[in-house]
């Protein structure tokens, strides 16, 4: 018998579709080259980043947009081999909180569809898509280039505004609308974790055959434990890097400073160890890492101001974001890093830190259930009551031997993630909204011509 022609074999589930030779980026708000831990730039840049690189080596093309913020960024930058970041011109170069960027999406739809129509056509085989205001544009250029939408939420409006901090703002409806609408018009949606996806499918009706769940990872060889023996060594030498106390505990917080990521539980734990445990705090440094984003950006000096209403100032370190080498130093000059978050769709910060050997403290919300190993890597608290986390961080201060073996723990689970195998993930994903899109594209073409044919007769 003849062979099969390869397209009706793929058709027929017979040949897996092959890998996207190039897709499109897009990530609206917040540019891959931005550091994380300030403004809008946080987990989602890692991903974003990482992915684009490990999508490159594994020989598919990416070209990134994003909007400029500066007149003086270049068109287009290689910020990898196989990967590009194009700036896109829309509205004013200085930045613009995310609620001014709806009035935009027209403008930087324009640059993305103009830097396509340049190219011959079928230049890119599918659109990726990150937050919602970037899945608006992905519609728009699915619809216009006749290839598929893969969307990442990275957070859910809904889910915000179940768990909304004291004092934070609600996500408008606005976004909650985007939001649906992408449920519906998406190929296939990308959840992080199997909280996100029952989250999808829950809140959004979102179908459960386009849902996929694509867990992210960590960069395993920046982030690594010391050396077995080294332990202490590598702390001390941790901390004289980053100007911290040699003697005592180090709590840390890293991320970006709003109401979303409260830091200031930390705080106020730190404060009611003083009652609980006051040989322990007084030993206690909480270092916090990151700069005012979002509604922070309203009281920039809160958490300072905090600080020094709790009476703990003398115990608190505030250091800017992290770069280099730098990230790393400071999860290994930590005792414990704690994420105490009212909502993560992951949790960057947790893995990286376990990656580095040092046990997490996190809330027990979203999906940090999945990035921290309750009770292996560290420990998981209900709730957000000062108390209940001044107890668990108190505890485990006391407890070298405990926090050893979390530490050790901690290691293993991290090794489970990689963004080797996160960009694994998406190919699949890719490959299936290709296959199913195709499917789709010949089955109406095939309708179409038995429809004139039957009425040319």
């Amino acid at each position: 018998m003849a062979e099969m022609h390869t397209g009706v074999a793929r058709q027929r589930g017979l040949q897996p579709w092959p890998t996207p030779r190039r897709i499109a980026t897009l990530s609206v708000h917040t540019s891959p080259l931005h550091q994380p831990g300030t403004g809008d730039a946080g987990g989602m840049n890692v991903y974003i980043v990482e992915v684009a690189r490990r999508l490159a080596d594994a020989g598919v093309e990416v070209e990134i947009f994003t909007r400029a913020t500066a007149g003086d960024l270049p068109p287009t930058v290689e910020m990898a081999p196989g990967v590009k970041v194009r700036h896109v011109i829309s509205g004013p170069f200085e930045g613009l909180a995310k609620e001014e960027l709806p009035a935009q999406m027209c403008a930087f739809t324009t640059g993305v569809l103009r830097a396509e129509a340049a190219r011959a056509p079928g230049y890119y085989d599918l659109v990726h898509s990150h937050y919602w205001l970037s899945g608006q544009v992905g519609w728009l250029a699915k619809e216009r280039w006749g290839v598929p939408l893969v969307h990442s939420a990275h957070t859910l409006a809904k889910v915000k505004n179940a768990r909304l901090a004291t004092g934070d703002r609600p996500e408008p409806k606005a976004r909650i609308i985007g939001e649906e609408q992408l449920v519906v018009e998406a190929d296939r949606l990308v959840a992080n974790t199997r909280v996100e996806a029952h989250d999808l499918i829950d809140s959004y009706g979102a179908d459960p055959t386009r849902v996929a769940v694509v867990e992210p990872g960590v960069d395993l060889d920046r982030f690594r434990p010391p050396a077995t023996g080294t332990e202490a060594a590598t702390r001390l030498a941790a901390r004289r890097r980053l100007g911290l106390s040699e003697q005592g505990y180090v709590v840390a917080f890293v991320g970006r400073i709003q109401p979303l990521k409260a830091p200031d539980v930390l705080l106020h734990a730190a404060a009611a160890l003083r009652s609980r445990d006051p040989e322990i705090a007084g030993r206690l440094t909480v270092v916090i890492v990151g700069g005012p984003s979002g509604t922070g950006l309203d009281r920039p000096t809160a958490l300072i101001d905090l600080a020094a209403s709790l009476g703990i100032a003398d115990a608190v370190r505030f250091l800017p974001p992290q770069t280099g080498d730098d990230l790393p130093a400071l999860y290994r000059a930590a005792d414990l890093v704690a994420v105490p978050s009212h909502n993560e769709s992951f949790g960057l910060v947790a893995l990286e830190a376990q990656a580095c050997g040092t046990p997490v403290v996190a809330a027990a919300v979203g999906g940090l259930v999945t990035a921290v190993r309750d009770q292996i890597s560290g420990m998981l608290v209900d709730g957000h009551d000062p108390v209940d986390w001044a107890r668990v961080l108190g505890g485990l201060l006391a407890a070298p031997a405990r926090r050893a073996g979390l530490g050790r723990g901690a290691v293993r689970h991290a090794r489970n993630f990689s963004w080797t195998r996160t960009a694994a993930g998406l190919i699949k994903v890719y490959r299936g909204a290709v296959a199913e899109h195709r499917s789709r594209t010949l089955s109406q073409l095939t309708d179409g011509a038995a429809a004139i044919s039957a009425g040319a007769f």
